[in-house]
Order: structure tokens, then sequence, then C-alpha cells
């Protein structure tokens, strides 16, 4: 099926492993977060779960993979783009497991399942509408800043689609952790697990990690941080487990 796949300029094919592989661009691509917050999810095989704000379907994929969410995959994406370049993954993959929701995640009549869902997850825009300079590239100016939607945005969403007890996923910058929670809990959504990324035990996080759970009552673990180096510079084992099956493309 790869052969089959007529690629547009730019694009190029990720193997993730397992013989699942994966169609990124320039526009919609992915980094480590994603990586750390599918791991950090712990989605279970007989979990429904949805990804929102897929881009280019990292997560889902790495449902398909890992063979996880096997009862219900679900994706929303709002740019066209990233939604053909995600129907160009499944066919290479001959898959039609995932669903996709081609559409604005603010619109509640886009995904219609409500209280269904184990798990939602989301790699959100990290920076506020107004703050930071906007990258000239319209994909990217909506990836990285909160112009389609807004941590508010998401937390309503999530809300919607959860079942009571289910679990909203998110990574975030640091800075932005005040936000994330308090949108969390005005939306009846509690944080109950959050770990702090880091490239090295010196360094400050760089990333965050933050699980919540739909009528959670309060109390929050913090887990001790994710390093991504060891004091030597190299890749700790942590993530080199975390890595390891997109690691041997």
């Amino acid at each position: 099926m790869l052969t089959d796949i007529l690629l547009s300029e730019g694009e190029h094919i990720e193997d993730l492993g397992e013989g699942v592989h994966l169609l990124v661009s320039k526009s919609h691509t992915f980094g480590t977060d994603a990586l750390l917050l599918n791991s950090f999810a712990y989605v279970k095989a007989g979990d429904k779960a949805f990804d929102l704000g897929t881009g280019c379907g990292i997560i889902p994929f790495l449902w398909l993979r890992d063979k996880k969410a096997q009862k219900y995959r679900g994706a929303a994406e709002i740019q066209s783009n990233a939604c053909i370049q995600f129907k160009k993954s499944q066919k290479m993959n001959n898959d039609d497991s995932i669903k996709l929701f081609e559409g604005d995640l603010k619109d509640k009549n886009l995904i219609t399942q409500r209280e269904y869902f184990d798990v939602v997850t989301m790699n959100p825009p990290y920076k506020a509408e107004n703050s930071g300079i906007k990258n000239g590239d319209e994909s990217a100016k909506l990836a990285r800043h909160e112009i389609a939607c807004n941590i508010d945005d998401i937390t309503e969403c999530a809300a919607r689609i959860l079942r009571f007890g289910g679990r909203l996923c998110i990574c975030h910058r640091p800075e932005r952790l005040s936000d994330a929670i308090f949108s969390m809990k005005k939306n009846g959504i509690e944080p109950k697990r959050m770990r702090f990324v880091q490239k090295n035990g010196e360094s400050a996080p760089w990333l965050v990690l933050i699980d919540g759970r739909k009528g959670g009552a309060s109390g929050l673990r913090v887990e001790k941080p994710l390093l991504m180096q060891t004091s030597l510079g190299e890749p700790t084992d942590e993530i080199l487990k975390i890595t390891e099956k997109y690691r041997k493309i």
C-alpha cells in the first residue's frame, strides 16, 4: 500500500514500528511531546478513546500500532489539508478503524457521542492568541497559537464527550499550567495526575503532562519528573522505552 500513495510536495512517510506508517509534512508533523503524551495517557486495549486536534494523526496511529482503544478510536481536526493527509495514512495502513471528524471542536454537533469516551487526549496550541510571534504559515499558526480553539474550548468539548470518570490527558507548557488547571476544574474535570518533563536533572521543565478525571474528587498527585537525558547527555532508559518502536526506523 505504501507504493500506492501519491506524495505531495514536502510529504514523507515515517515508520512508527510494528508495520504502521504515518504520512507527515512540513505543515502537519509531530514532535517528542506527542510521544510523551501518548505514553502518559495510558490508553488501554478496551478503552474508547478520542484525540482532539489530531493534526497528522500521530496519537491515534500509535493506538493502532499498539492495539489500544480497540472499542473505539476517534479523532477530530479542523484543517482540511491535515484531514487529507490523515486519510492518506489510513489508506497506506489499509485501516478504517479510526473515525475522523473534520470540523471545529467548538461545534457541539461535530462529535455525536455524548458522555461516551474513556479517554480524550489533546496536544493543544501552547501559545495564547495574542502572545509571541506568529509563524507566517497558516497551519503553523493554528497549531501553535490559540486561534481556532483555546484551553477552555478543549476542556468544554472533553467534558461533553467523556463518560463520568473518563479522563482528559493533555500536555502544555509549564507557564500555562494555571490556565489548564483552572479550565479543567471549571468544566468539571478534576486534575488528578501531573508530571513535568525536563531535559535533565539540572534543567527547568519544558513540558507538563496533566491527567484529569471527569467528576473526580479533589487530590492531585505530582509524579517524579520525566528526564529526557542522563548526566552524560544520553537518552534515559524511560525515553528509550517510550520511543523504542519508533526508533527502529
